[in-house]
């Protein structure tokens, strides 16, 4: 069995490398173009494995070096067993104890098209052939040496061709040395020798201590100059603990600190880039004391009472009187280290790294922030019983990322926030300096508007300090929009909106006025302009999201719809609610086909195009008149409908081109763009590009979305005013115009054998009743992918159509706030006209 080495070597209940037989080579060849993929083994040595599929496998070579693109540069090429086709696309972590234990990454992959019979060329040792990869082009070379060995040795080398390079100028593992499926860097681990490159070598810690990465793979991380600036990661407010894999932490009561070291310098920097090193030397010391190359770490500093718990007048009064002995610096997460950019690593890999460095050092001042396993309701009891902030969860498995995130979530035992402090009026009795102070919000324009004012919460100290502080700021004219009248303003003196108080409350009226107000101190860490009303988000589905959830009973909702990922149908219920805001404007009276998984995704899957014996709950089922002859047609029209498709097994949406209640008459046409499976990406984008580019030229206005599975669909609006059959001909026309320009890389005749190396310009979808996946629904596929709408400029940086999943597409959405890449679809009027036509026929 060409295999039976492979599997005799590998015990599959252990390794996560797919098990697999001989594909048949007539089936395998008419699905696909041959494939090829190198993949960057990190196993007892650092190499590259270089892989054809010839035969119904994947002939392997072991590449020390990895590939050259110097024809000069002849790279010895040991030949090992056998691999199995699903093995191109394999990813992951070898464990130790097993073969080839180690981190695999797929460095390239694509199509190889061999020159001659390529069994003849293997059998004699002889192999020529031209690469299409994401990284190598061009012709190469296979040569078996002759050369005695336990192996097959081989050379693979480079032809002199246009995709040549000197390696003197270039050398393409340094250059490109990240995987082309995830972008993970592969961080290889400590050797006796480092290697040449800067892109291979590992983190460096002090040579006493250990290196962080002898206790965490540190997946992601790549090779990186230090970054001069860095904005930290924000939490978002939400209202409870969030449901999932969440690692919480304390709420530190302090200012948001971030350290850069740089050749043994320490810079200790607030979250604004204001430098703060000169107020607190003992920490940049003790930061110094760490022995770091280069880093930026991220953490809090903070002053303990005489219980235990954070401090933040007691931490002001530390930075007023100069004592920064007293002040603790809580670190959480390490962006960087070492020459090694850590922010796509995942959360717990960071920080391990960071606990390492910290379990090392020999300072009181720095701290690491603990995380909790225990329930997070009983740690948010516990954190507000002994009178702290609150918590802050973070996700398991997220990146970091230098903006406010949905992956990082505060959750508080009490309201407070910052507000700019706009005035104060006099005092009365026997209180000095000031009564109250006047405080503004800005408003989603960036307006300042009057908050209310706050009047307990201060000492003596506080008083003189704060009233000092505001006496230069003295104008005459309120700074607010909205300035209080009557008895709230008698006695109010205006200030300049400079300063920042930090103040707990009840709750903000209606009106956005502060209720039983309480002063904790004023902050310096970040800009006026910035303070707005910080509202908390749900933590889950709220509103209409959650009345649906609660109106549609969902059974056995801890059923597993993808084994892959753990989905069960209650998360995709709550997937379809929460997404309901983007998706039901796409889906508002358009028929729908569903594809229903009762077993999920790994069971039988079923198509239906009709409510009749289905029973969804709040399904619409549109006049049968409309569509004679046929069934009664179905539409969603609502968050409880889609929680209701849900709760049927449905996983995808199919909805078509028009829509009620005239369905004779498409309202649009969509071009499927079907890659090869084989085909490198960069094909995938560039045949985007060029079709894009075509309809620009024809006049027509497009939109574009993923696919969730191998490529993208181009959606073009219309007038419905042509019929059905006007619509497909000519979508059929563009199809067949881009195969004769660019016949091999495009093909208009559908069947897996006639795209080999190719991408199918799909047009068969715009006929009356046929259907597209719609637009955010999930994919009947492992991992839950979703079909995303994107925005044109974005093309070039999508590195896969199933990039967004039901979980981490909330992170997109976060992103886009009220940008929407289709915005305006429905509003586009053009029609296809005989110049059109024309054009495509000359």
């Amino acid at each position: 069995m060409a295999l039976e080495e492979y599997n005799r070597k590998r015990d599959f209940n252990a390794t996560p490398e797919p098990g697999g037989k001989a594909a048949p080579r007539r089936r395998k060849v008419a699905a696909h173009g041959l494939q090829f993929c190198i993949q960057k083994h990190d196993a007892t040595r650092l190499h590259y494995d270089f892989r054809l599929e010839l035969a119904g496998t994947l002939k392997s070579w072991a590449i020390p070096k990895g590939p050259s693109l110097d024809p000069k540069s002849r790279r010895l090429a040991v030949q090992v067993e056998d691999h199995p086709l699903e093995y191109a696309t394999f990813e992951g972590r070898i464990p130790p104890g097993h073969y080839g234990a180690g981190e695999v990454i797929v460095w390239d992959r694509g199509v190889w098209i061999p020159q001659g019979d390529p069994a003849e060329g293997y059998r004699k040792g002889k192999l020529k052939f031209t690469l299409e990869g994401e990284k190598l082009a061009g012709d190469w070379n296979l040569v078996r040496t002759g050369m005695s060995g336990k192996k097959e040795q081989w050379f693979l080398i480079k032809s002199n061709d246009q995709a040549a390079r000197s390696e003197r100028d270039y050398d393409i593992v340094i250059e490109q040395p990240d995987s082309v499926l995830s972008d993970r860097s592969l961080v290889p681990r400590q050797r006796g020798t480092a290697s040449k490159a800067a892109a291979e070598q590992p983190l460096k810690t002090p040579a006493r201590r250990r290196t962080p990465q002898e206790s965490t793979d540190l997946r992601g991380a790549r090779a990186a100059e230090l970054p001069e600036t860095l904005k930290p990661q924000l939490a978002t407010l939400v209202e409870s603990t969030p449901a999932g894999d969440w690692r919480y932490e304390i709420k530190f009561d302090g200012y948001r600190i971030l350290a850069r070291i740089e050749a043994g310098e320490v810079r200790l920097l607030t979250r604004s880039g204001h430098d703060w090193t000169a107020r607190m030397p003992e920490q940049a010391e003790a930061l110094a004391g760490l022995g770091l190359e280069s880093a930026w770490l991220d953490g809090e500093v903070v002053v303990l009472d005489e219980d235990g718990k954070p401090d933040f007048q007691a931490l002001q009064n530390a930075f007023e009187n100069g004592r920064s002995g007293s002040i603790l610096f809580y670190l959480f997460d390490v962006p960087y280290l070492n020459g090694m950019d850590l922010r796509e690593a995942p959360l717990e890999d960071r920080r391990n790294a960071l606990r390492m460095l910290l379990d090392a050092a020999e300072t009181p001042l720095l701290r690491y922030s603990e995380d909790f396993s225990e329930h997070p309701d009983s740690l948010l009891d516990s954190a507000c019983q002994m009178k702290l902030e609150g918590l802050i969860a973070k996700r398991v498995g997220s990146r970091y990322e230098s903006r406010r995130s949905s992956s990082w979530v505060k959750i508080k035992c009490q309201n407070r926030q910052e507000f700019v402090i706009v005035g104060y009026t006099e005092p009365k009795g026997m209180r000095s300096g000031f009564g109250a102070l006047l405080l503004g919000l800005h408003d989603e324009q960036g307006q300042l508007r009057y908050a209310g004012k706050v009047g307990t919460g201060f000492t003596q100290a506080t008083l003189a300090s704060v009233h000092e502080r505001m006496q230069p700021l003295k104008i005459a004219e309120s700074p607010v929009i909205n300035p209080p009248t009557g008895a709230e303003a008698r006695g109010a003196h205006w200030l300049e909106p400079q300063l920042i108080g930090e103040v707990a409350f009840a709750e903000i009226t209606r009106q956005g006025v502060v209720r039983h107000a309480v002063f904790y101190g004023l902050r310096a860490d970040k800009p006026a302009e910035s303070i707005t009303h910080e509202r908390a988000r749900p933590a889950s589905a709220t509103g209409p999201a959650q009345e649906a959830l609660a109106k549609v009973r969902i059974s056995h909702p801890e059923r597993v719809v993808d084994p892959r990922s753990g989905v069960t149908k209650l998360e995709l219920a709550r997937y379809f609610a929460a997404i309901a805001p983007w998706i039901l404007p796409h889906l508002h009276n358009r028929p729908l086909a569903l594809v229903r998984a009762p077993d999920g995704v790994e069971g039988e899957l079923f198509f239906q195009k009709h409510a009749d014996k289905l029973g969804i709950p709040h399904i619409t089922q549109l006049d049968r008149s409309l569509y004679p002859r046929h069934a009664g047609l179905m539409t969603i029209e609502s968050t409880e409908a889609l929680v209701g498709a849900a709760q049927m097994g449905t996983l995808e949406l199919h909805a078509w081109n028009g829509v009620a209640p005239a369905l004779d008459r498409p309202d649009r046409f969509v071009l499927d763009l079907d890659p090869d499976p084989a085909l490198p990406w960069r094909r995938m984008l560039e045949a985007t590009q060029l079709s894009l580019t075509l309809l620009d030229e024809l006049g027509l206005e497009s939109y574009l979305k993923t696919s969730g599975g191998k490529g993208f669909h181009i959606v073009v609006p219309l007038k419905p005013v042509q019929g059905w059959a006007e619509v497909k001909a000519f979508s059929k026309a563009i199809a067949s115009h881009m195969a004769k320009l660019l016949p091999q890389h495009f093909s208009a005749v559908s069947g897996p054998k006639n795209r080999i190396g190719k991408i199918f310009i799909d047009y068969l979808r715009n006929g009356q009743g046929a259907s597209t996946i719609n637009a955010y629904s999930p994919r009947a596929r492992e991992g839950l992918p979703v079909s995303v709408p994107i925005f044109r400029d974005e093309l070039a940086d999508t590195t896969a159509a199933n990039l967004w999943t039901i979980r981490n597409l909330h992170e997109r959405l976060d992103e886009l706030g009220d940008d929407d890449p289709w915005k305006g679809i429905n509003a586009v009027e053009q029609v296809i006209t005989d110049e059109m036509r024309k054009r495509l026929r000359g």
